[in-house]
């Protein structure tokens, strides 16, 4: 399943919203230095689908707070 995620690092609060097209925004408390953010992001992804960590992957958008996600169910 491929998901496009708009993130909002910085945040005061850890949540995920999804759109009424499909798509996710991810508010993450880490910061985007060294893939802290992307670390975060994995990990809650995995949580709310229920899915290891390493069954989802970036495919697009790495250093940019557009991004596209496969997840592997």
């Amino acid at each position: 399943m491929k998901k496009a995620i708009k993130v909002k690092p910085n945040s005061k609060k850890q949540e995920i919203i999804e759109q009424p097209d499909g798509s996710l925004v991810v508010y993450l408390k880490s910061s985007p230095i060294d893939g802290k953010a992307n670390k975060e992001l994995i990990e809650l992804l995995a949580k709310k689908y229920g899915v290891s960590k390493s069954s989802i992957t970036i495919q697009s958008g790495l250093s940019s707070r557009n991004k596209l996600v496969d997840i592997d169910n």
